[in-house]
């Protein structure tokens, strides 16, 4: 018999990633959505959904049991589940804290605990790393959010903590990037018109990971027998904004490119006044406090070996490749 796996948050970015790799190696996949959410990147008929109301504890047991008693329980699960960005900044808090909670306790209760229970966490939990040295990050290190999105990661972290022999692993990925992706993309696009922005006038290190690196990293850590320990998740270097303009640059085939430095007092002017606008229209603004905090850090290096010695974690795509991956397919998908 397939392993059984649930994805939450399958029609995200990552999370159609994650379903991929599920039905690439044999699972029962299934995917947790909403009514609304869109499936057009789950068009593979194996894929088995469910509706999931994280908000309501009692629908949650309803749907949840449900399905477990005509199915049986999942071996796996993938949390993958969350928010990045908030008109209201009180749904960080509520999306990725709470609604872990909610599911993690209704699992419990109908005695469905699986195998292994994957929170897609990250790095932005850690806080600020080192910089003066630019030691990397690692997974001994303290975690010390400064943004509200950091914060409700870290929470959503510290209750699986504290249930005690609950199976968990933590993934505390870095800046993830692939096709479909639309924050970088955002970058992309602009480079594309010959205009690479970055903030600060200090040196910065910022690192990455392919999509399909993280997704294969999860289902290497989920069959590996790994229990209640986070990981660091990226490609094992990192890089200046100069080397991502030039990578990006040349997959686009643009020979010039305008680098813009902008100071960090004007970021921050731009991103309260983004914030502001996106509070009273009730749309998530790009830009914000939280965002400011993340661009402003100077240090993203991660120490991966962690990962590497408990389940063989190798990055496969460099930033080179996975660039030229990435541009690819929002070339051929009109996208660019």
């Amino acid at each position: 018999m397939p392993k059984k796996i649930l994805i939450t948050g399958a029609g995200g970015f990552i999370g159609g990633f994650f379903v991929e790799e599920a039905l690439k190696r044999g699972y029962e996949t299934w995917a947790a959505v909403r009514a609304t959410t869109s499936r057009k990147y789950l068009s593979d008929e194996r894929i088995k959904f469910i509706e999931l109301d994280f908000s309501n504890t009692e629908n949650l047991a309803a749907q949840l049991g449900e399905s477990i008693a005509q199915n049986g329980k999942w071996d796996y699960v993938i949390h993958n589940l969350g928010a990045t960005k908030c008109a209201n900044f009180n749904d960080f808090n509520t999306i990725n804290y709470q609604y872990l909670k909610n599911f993690v306790d209704t699992l419990i209760k109908l005695n469905a605990v699986p195998d292994a229970f994957l929170q897609i966490s990250s790095l932005g939990a850690m806080g600020i790393g080192d910089e003066v040295n630019y030691t990397p990050l690692n997974t001994s290190a303290i975690p010390n959010p400064n943004t509200r999105y950091g914060v409700s990661k870290l929470k959503a972290e510290t209750y699986l903590q504290i249930k005690e022999g609950f199976p968990y692993i933590i993934f505390r990925p870095t800046g993830v990037y692939g096709p479909r992706e639309k924050d970088y993309f955002l970058m992309f696009k602009s480079i594309k018109c010959g205009l690479d922005f970055s903030v600060g006038m200090r040196r910065q290190l910022i690192t990455f990971i392919y999509v399909k690196d993280l997704t294969r990293a999860a289902f290497q850590a989920l069959e590996s027998g790994v229990k209640r320990k986070a990981y660091l998740i990226a490609e094992d270097r990192a890089y200046t904004q100069s080397e991502f303009r030039k990578i990006s640059a040349k997959a686009l085939g643009k020979k010039f490119v305008l680098p813009v430095r902008c100071p960090l007092a004007i970021l921050y002017i731009i991103s309260m006044i983004a914030e502001i606008i996106g509070m009273i229209t009730l749309k998530p603004s790009t830009l914000n406090r939280d965002k400011f905090k993340i661009m402003k850090q100077r240090n993203w290096t991660c120490d991966i070996s962690q990962a590497r010695k408990d389940f063989g974690f190798e990055p496969e795509y460099s930033l080179e490749r996975g660039v030229n991956e990435a541009i690819a397919w929002y070339k051929e998908n009109n996208w660019l």
